[in-house]
């Protein structure tokens, strides 16, 4: 009964963030098995241009460390995010989610190459983060208990929170410059005088991701505060009672 349950809650975890999350745990296992190590996974623009070991420009992103508290602490906050957006304003939108995990990977790959980072990871979860809370600016939260902020403030907290730790904030800073590209390109810049959407989805993702009957409904159920400016949504008041419920849910958390 336990494993059929396990089952169902896992089948009702959004494609992207199921299959995103599980990569990156399977990943951990596998190192700490001693399958593969740390050293065949890095990112290393010579082994991977030269050698033509391509994995490592995927591979770099689903490691965070072997099995401890960065690593839980990084997963925690991955599943949580990258689910909360799926869920989210990229509800009915799979491809067009995905193509902002290639968006955000293809940047943090390119920046990749100018700075001293082997592993990609965290900078995308803080990327995930930074999106989320741009599009729920009202949603209150608390820092383990010790001071509540809105959500916008949270990669910053999180930044700082590194800076006490005695860990390097290029990572977070990495994260937060990206995911704010993302956003602006994504959901400020096509709502200005002038303005374009320059992130366009091709078509053949959404043809394979994205079912053709949640064309109609996409949008519906989506808080107001989530929905990215370069969408047309559909008219309706539904979101408001869901904002209210994330912002209650967020201050039970």
């Amino acid at each position: 009964m336990a494993y059929q349950s396990f089952q169902q809650e896992f089948a009702q975890i959004p494609a992207i963030t199921r299959a995103y999350t599980t990569s990156c745990v399977l990943t951990t296992l596998a190192v700490q098995l001693d399958i593969v190590t740390p050293f065949q996974l890095y990112f290393n623009p010579t082994l991977i241009f030269k050698r033509y070991e391509v994995w490592r420009l995927v591979t770099n992103f689903l490691f965070f460390g072997p099995i401890g508290f960065n690593f839980f602490f990084n997963m925690i906050f991955t599943y949580r995010y990258c689910r909360m957006l799926e869920e989210g304003s990229f509800r009915g939108r799979t491809a067009d989610f995905f193509f902002m995990f290639f968006f955000g990977g293809l940047i943090l790959t390119a920046v990749g190459l100018f700075v001293d980072i082997v592993f990609l990871g965290q900078a995308f979860t803080i990327m995930l983060v930074y999106v989320w809370s741009r599009r729920n600016p009202y949603v209150r939260m608390s820092f383990f208990g010790f001071f509540t902020f809105q959500a916008p403030y949270l990669p910053w907290v999180l930044l700082g929170f590194s800076l006490l730790l005695g860990n390097s904030i290029t990572v977070d800073v990495l994260g937060i410059v990206v995911g704010h590209t993302y956003y602006f390109l994504e959901d400020v810049f096509p709502t200005r005088q002038g303005g374009l959407r320059l992130l366009r989805t091709p078509q053949f993702l959404k043809t394979l991701l994205d079912p053709v009957e949640n064309d109609e409904d996409v949008g519906a159920d989506v808080n107001e505060d989530e929905r990215p400016g370069g969408f047309l949504w559909g008219n309706n008041n539904a979101g408001q009672g869901q904002a209210a419920q994330a912002d209650e849910n967020e201050n039970d958390n």
